[in-house]
């Protein structure tokens, strides 16, 4: 008779001899390569404190099953409690105008003149009706574009009749507006401040880069003007009321840590460094603008040191994905991020509303109808239901195809409670939901990030940690004497 019992696991080679062993709801543990062969030999010392760890994570047990599994399934439900509330994040496109034009544009914006490419009040309204027969006890309604702020007072009414109706549906209520802040004025701002509006906008990284990457559609460039309204929001919102982002194109990729010394200057704590989308002008100008999957992992790996020393210095200061990819590894909890679900979280996570009323199970669903590929459509909320529009078949058998545990390669990744599944990313990139882990981009890039957090967290320096704890828990670490603090 056998001493224990194995419980499902997935390990990988690390490095030095060593075995990262994970178990199937992210708790995690290293052992030597003699220990693991000895665990799954069966010749463990029950009394050795290799077994007690194992035995403390799930990964074997020398006891009744049952309890064991009990505790588990209550662990894994934790991790997939993104899956009780359904959706919560409604993206509105009050218009498809903007008078950006930058490199990469995603959604294939039109110009200023084009006005039937704006939301009109009847769609906004029923917009606004869908929005809240979701169950989730929280909406997040994010307005995308285009530049929204060149259809203000449709923003305006879904704010006003949001906050309408939700006076009797009692939602927590929160509103963003994805803008290239160009166009903000004061009497924007001072509605924006009585109704709570956060914000969020992009910088590219210094003057030159950004230029470059987002210049006006006459040419010009926009950074002069969008970090004047940077400061300019902070004064009437508040200092934590502004993030923005970057995206990657192939003249960013030797100025990361140039980007990061930016977002210093510019009174930000935090940054996303976001690798370029297969979508709109991104994906046609890709030969001009694209670099390899490699080239963009070192730059990443560049600047994620620069960012550790930074904060070792005395200067709170996140990168964003790394503390979202944190926050699963290090805790029982799951991310927000729709990009790290499984199943997907496209649809019941997050979804948008075109300006015509068109609804798509994500943003990147809606950029690749704009190119005229409708296949993850979901309806129309002038034609459609509720049920219709989230219960139908499509959105099952996509949900069906998204989820990780059934996935080739990813079903035995070691990584796999950690990361997450994008159909519509594979679908661009390979013409199919399902997708080949061996050729997906995002998937290079995640494994090479995993691989980078668990060296740390293996080294187990705690300086370090120290570091990478207190993103996750959003508190500066002291260095010193002196506390370090978070600008935004």
């Amino acid at each position: 008779m056998r001493p224990y019992q194995l419980l499902p696991f997935r390990f990988h080679d690390f490095k030095n001899e060593n075995m990262l062993l994970v178990n199937e709801v992210g708790e995690f543990l290293f052992s030597s390569k003699e220990e693991f062969n000895n665990m799954i030999s069966y010749k463990l010392d029950p009394e050795s404190e290799t077994f007690l760890d194992l035995k403390s994570k799930q990964i074997l047990t020398d006891t009744e099953i049952e309890p064991v599994i009990k505790m588990l399934a209550t662990k894994y439900r934790t991790k997939k409690s993104f899956l009780y509330n359904f959706t919560t994040l409604h993206m509105v496109v009050p218009t498809l105008r903007c008078n950006s034009k930058c490199k990469y544009c995603q959604v294939s914006s039109k110009s200023e003149e084009a006005f039937k490419y704006d939301m009109d009040k009847s769609t906004a309204k029923r917009t606004v009706d869908l929005i809240f027969l979701s169950p989730s006890p929280n909406i997040k309604i994010e307005f995308q574009g285009g530049e929204p702020l060149l259809s203000f007072e449709i923003v305006k009414y879904i704010i006003e009749y949001a906050e309408q109706c939700n006076l009797t549906k009692k939602k927590q209520l929160e509103f963003v507006i994805c803008t290239n802040l160009t166009l903000i004025t004061e009497e924007m701002l001072k509605y924006l401040q009585n109704h709570k509006v956060y914000i969020s906008t992009s910088l590219d990284g210094t003057m030159a880069l950004h230029n470059n990457n987002r210049p006006f559609r006459n040419g010009q460039g926009s950074y002069d003007i969008v970090t004047k309204n940077i400061k300019k929001v902070r004064e009437y919102l508040g200092e934590d009321s502004v993030s923005a982002l970057m995206t990657a194109t192939n003249d960013s990729l030797e100025y990361f840590t140039e980007i990061v010394d930016e977002y210093l200057v510019q009174g930000f704590s935090a940054i996303f460094m976001r690798s370029l989308n297969p979508y709109g002008s991104a994906k046609r100008d890709m030969y001009s603008l694209g670099y390899r999957v490699e080239d963009f992992i070192e730059s990443y790996k560049r600047a994620f040191k620069h960012i550790v020393n930074i904060n070792l210095n005395g200067t709170f200061f996140v990168e964003c994905y790394a503390s979202l990819l944190l926050g699963k590894i290090l805790t029982p909890f799951s991310a927000g991020f729709v990009d790290l679900q499984s199943p997907s979280g496209v649809a019941i996570c997050g979804v948008i509303y075109n300006h015509d009323g068109n609804v798509y199970v994500s943003d990147e669903a809606r950029m690749l109808a704009n190119d005229g590929d409708t296949t993850f459509s979901m309806g129309n909320v002038n034609e459609n239901t509720y049920q219709e529009l989230f219960h139908s078949d499509k959105i099952v058998s996509l949900l069906k195809k998204s989820c990780l545990e059934c996935l080739p390669i990813c079903s035995h990744c070691v990584f796999q409670s950690y990361c997450g599944v994008d159909p519509i990313r594979n679908y661009a990139e390979q013409g199919e939901v399902v997708g080949n882990r061996m050729m997906s981009t995002v998937c290079k890039i995640n494994m090479a990030i995993f691989q980078c957090l668990f060296e740390l967290i293996k080294e187990n320096d705690k300086p370090t940690m120290d570091v990478l704890w207190s993103w996750i828990t959003r508190k500066p670490i002291v260095v010193g004497k002196q506390v370090s603090h978070e600008s935004n």
